[in-house]
Formats: structure tokens, C-alpha cells, sequence
């Protein structure tokens, strides 16, 4: 008893996983967002360092005063602190507080103990923390705040007392940063409205100009769409002096060429079969001359006296007459997988099995020949009954092994076939009667010709260039479908 294993069902490539979630942004919008992020990036960015020059602006104001205010109180305090006059020290620091930009004043003598204080002021142990009081420094600053809990933030100034340079004493003096950072807060909220209006505008006029930019995209898409859908005469409107004009004058160089090369082909098919056609155009660097020994079958109809026909009808009606056949017997040779090699006046000449190879050649080219005398026959009653001329067709059929390429000349050449086969059915064709098809009996007792078409012995001929006489069939329908027809037929 054997395990039955499970194989590992294939693993999907990453790349098809990743292609089916991919997210398709259209370049309006990278466009637009790219344009956004530009100008939204430029004015924070603009915003960013006028709010901080500003702010250097203001604390370098601040600084400025608060120096200067501490100078002047210490020139005022200088003899009051000599002469040890507390009251005047203590109006001076009050009439000092009576400004609302000043909250706090100490007066200290040399060794920092304090004289006189007014207001809000910080501990004569910080100030000394510092300040550096004790090595006799310049005027300095420093921030502190009353507690923890507190968003009030104040500055501190110092100066020296000074007296025919001796140090009489120190002078500190509180201001409060509240304006400073009501005006930093003012100015940040102008910054970032402006900057949100602006941001706002330009995101209306980058989409605007995302999508004028993009429009001539848009249309190079749906130009190239249209040209992979078959539709050569669309052209591109553009009128530009840029680069995408220059495109634009590309791309309907380059339709025009399409559209040219499709005419040529359109041409050309009508002058050989579609599948010629079709194998010559995608293989224009190998046509040369030259060919190759295939196994195919052939067919040649020709009309049963077609001259003295032609002497009873004017040239236009002989052409449309030909023509109308023609026709039908074109269309009914490409629904059995073969081509019309060529038209030799009142002949039509059809290959099978090339040059695309299939098996069931020999088949497809006789149940061809007898789809064309029943096509044939429905046309002559129609004829019949408008009061014309019916048309009367000789069929022969042939299979065997041919050559097959391009023939002729370097400037002038076709695709076709030749061979024995070839020549023996035009031979069988030329021995036919009216609306018979012969074939040899070697063709007919192929298994698959025997056994589903039906066929009488017919007669005994000696062709040219063969010793010995060969026996020939009379196709008289397919086994079991008498009254089988094609597509072609059914159209009639």
C-alpha cells in the first residue's frame, strides 16, 4: 500500500502578488501632492525661521532693556548705597516697581546680603548660583520661574554698583517673559494661519496645475490606446513649443506610419492569401528566394467553357461574374485551413497544408472542392432564376509532396507551390466535366479520404511524364452528411 502524496500547489511569484495590490495613482496627483508638498514645506520652512528671528529679536530686546533698566537703577543706587540711606534705597526700588515691565528689585551690598527688596524676586542663593556674585562679574542674566507648577517664566538682570571703581554693591531686577512669549504665541498663530491659508491655496492651484500639466499625458495615453485598438487616423492635437509638442509631432509621425504600413498590408493581403500575408510580414528579414519539399494537397477550378461565355456577356459582367465566384470560392477554401494560391484567368488555384502544415490536408482540400460545387450550384439557381448565364465548375484535387517558397526573381517574386502533384491536378481538373471532381485513386484510398467521402471509379488516363496509367475517381460527397454544408454555403 503506497502513501498517496500531495504535490505543493506553485507558489504565486512575488511580483504577481505585489502587481495585483499595487495602487494605481494617477501623475495628477503626484503631481499635485509633489507641488503641495513643495510650497507646504517652503512656507513652514519660511515660517520656521521668521518665528525664530523674531524670537532672537525679542529676547535681544528684552535683554537689551532689562540691561539697561538694571544700569540705570544701579547708577540711581550708587550714593543712597554709601551713604547707607535705607529709605531711599527703598523708594527708589518702589517708585522702580511702579512699571508694569519691572516685578521685582534687590539691592545687595558687596558680600551679597540683601539692602533692600521689592516685588518678585528669586533667592539671594540662586541669584548667587547664578550669577557668580562672589567673582565680582559683569551684568548677567539668567531664567527662573516661582515653582514647578507655574507657566509664568521671569528674567533676572544684574549690575554692579560701582563707585570710582569700587564696587559698592549689586542691583537685580525681575522682569516677566509673558509679553515676550504672548507676542512668540501671536506671531506663531498669524505664521501658521497664513501658512494654512497659503497651504490651502496651493493645493487648489497645484492640482490646477498638476492636471494642465498632465492633460497632455492623459491624451499621449488615450492616443496610445486607441492605436493598440486599430485605430491609426487618431491624432494628437497638441500646439506647443516644448518639449511635449515636439512628442506630440512624434507620435503623429509615427501613426501616420502605422496607418501607412496598414494600408500595405490591407493591400498586400488582397493580392496574396491573408496567411502568406501574415507569415511574410512577420518574418520581412527572411524573404529571399528559395523553398522547401512539403507534403499538401492542392485544388484547381475551372470553368466549363468559359469562352464561349465570355463572347456572349460585355467585359463588366464577365469581371463581375468572376469576381462574384471568386468570391465564394475564396471564402469557402479559408474555412477548410486553406488559401487561394492564385487566380489564372477563369482558374483558381488552392493549397492546403501550407504554409502553416496541418495533417488533414488532403481531407480539408476535397471536402473544399465538393463545399464549392454545392456553393456553385445554389448560385446557378439564383442565376437561373434572373435569366443569366449558370456557371459550371471542373475540379481536380491532388496531394503530395511539392515544394513550397518564395519563387521568381530578386525584384519579383510570389509565394506558391510546384511540383508533379501540382501539375497532375491541373491535369485531373482539365479531364472533369462539369461540376465533377476527379481525383487520382491513390488520393482516394488514403484511410482518411475512404473512409468519409464517397467516390465512383471514373477512367484510366496516361498522364505526361508518368509511365504507367493511373486510375481516377469521381467525388460525389462526404459519407453520412449528404446534405452537409459549410458556412459559406448557408450565407447564399
Amino acid at each position: 500500500m503506497s502513501a498517496k502524496i500531495d504535490k505543493p500547489e506553485p507558489e504565486t511569484p512575488l511580483s504577481d502578488i505585489e502587481g495585483k495590490f499595487r495602487i494605481r495613482i494617477p501623475i495628477a496627483v503626484k503631481l499635485a501632492l509633489a507641488i503641495t508638498l513643495l510650497i507646504v514645506s517652503g512656507m513652514a520652512t519660511l515660517g520656521f525661521i521668521i518665528l525664530e528671528n523674531q524670537k532672537i529679536v525679542l529676547t535681544q530686546q528684552a535683554n537689551d532693556m532689562g540691561s539697561t533698566i538694571a544700569h540705570q537703577f544701579a547708577n540711581s543706587a550708587a550714593e543712597m548705597v554709601l551713604s547707607d540711606d535705607s529709605l531711599g534705597l527703598q523708594t527708589l526700588a518702589s517708585n522702580l516697581l511702579d512699571s508694569q515691565q519691572v516685578k521685582g528689585a534687590i539691592i545687595a551690598s558687596e558680600k551679597g546680603d540683601s539692602l533692600v527688596s521689592k516685588g518678585i524676586y528669586p533667592a539671594l542663593s540662586i541669584i548667587k548660583q547664578r550669577t557668580n556674585i562672589s567673582l565680582k562679574s559683569k551684568s548677567n542674566s539668567f531664567e527662573w520661574s516661582t515653582d514647578l507648577s507655574s507657566d509664568e517664566i521671569f528674567i533676572t538682570y544684574n549690575s554692579p554698583i560701582k563707585f570710582k571703581q569700587l564696587t559698592a554693591g549689586y542691583v537685580f531686577i525681575t522682569l516677566s517673559k509673558k509679553n515676550m512669549i504672548r507676542s512668540l504665541n501671536n506671531l506663531r498663530f498669524v505664521i501658521i494661519m497664513i501658512t494654512a491659508f497659503m497651504s490651502l491655496i496651493a493645493i487648489f492651484l497645484a492640482f490646477v496645475m498638476s492636471k494642465h500639466l498632465s492633460q497632455p499625458i492623459y491624451n499621449l495615453v488615450d492616443a496610445s490606446k486607441a492605436i493598440d485598438e486599430g485605430d491609426y487616423k487618431f491624432r494628437l492635437s497638441e500646439r506647443r513649443n516644448d518639449e511635449i509638442g515636439e512628442l506630440a509631432h512624434a507620435f503623429n509621425h509615427m501613426a501616420h506610419g502605422l496607418f501607412q504600413k496598414s494600408q500595405v498590408e490591407d493591400a498586400f493581403s488582397r493580392y496574396v492569401s491573408s496567411n502568406v500575408a501574415q507569415k511574410v510580414l512577420q518574418n520581412l528579414d527572411e524573404v529571399e528566394l528559395g523553398g522547401i519539399h512539403v507534403t499538401a494537397s492542392v485544388l484547381f477550378a475551372d470553368i466549363v467553357g468559359f469562352t464561349s461565355i465570355s463572347e456572349k456577356m460585355p467585359p463588366d459582367e464577365i469581371a463581375n461574374l468572376l469576381n462574384e465566384y471568386f468570391t465564394h470560392i475564396s471564402n469557402i477554401a479559408q474555412a477548410h485551413n486553406g488559401h487561394i494560391d492564385k487566380f489564372m484567368g477563369d482558374c483558381a488555384m488552392a493549397v492546403f497544408g501550407v504554409p502553416e502544415l496541418t495533417s488533414d490536408h488532403s481531407y480539408n482540400a476535397v471536402s473544399c472542392a465538393i463545399a464549392i460545387q454545392e456553393a456553385v450550384k445554389k448560385l446557378n439557381q439564383q442565376r437561373l432564376k434572373e435569366k443569366k448565364i449558370p456557371v459550371h465548375f471542373r475540379i481536380g484535387v491532388n496531394t503530395g509532396i511539392m515544394i513550397a517558397g518564395n519563387l521568381g526573381s530578386n525584384d519579383r517574386m510570389e509565394y506558391t507551390v510546384i511540383g508533379d502533384p501540382v501539375n497532375l491536378a491541373s491535369r485531373l481538373a482539365g479531364i472533369a466535366k462539369g461540376d465533377q471532381i476527379v481525383v487520382l485513386e491513390e488520393f482516394y484510398k488514403q484511410p482518411n479520404i475512404e473512409r468519409r467521402i464517397n467516390a465512383r471509379k471514373h477512367k484510366i488516363i496516361r498522364v505526361r511524364g508518368i509511365k504507367d496509367e493511373v486510375s481516377t475517381w469521381l467525388v460525389q460527397g462526404i459519407k453520412n452528411t449528404p446534405n452537409a454544408t459549410t458556412d459559406e454555403e448557408n450565407t447564399l
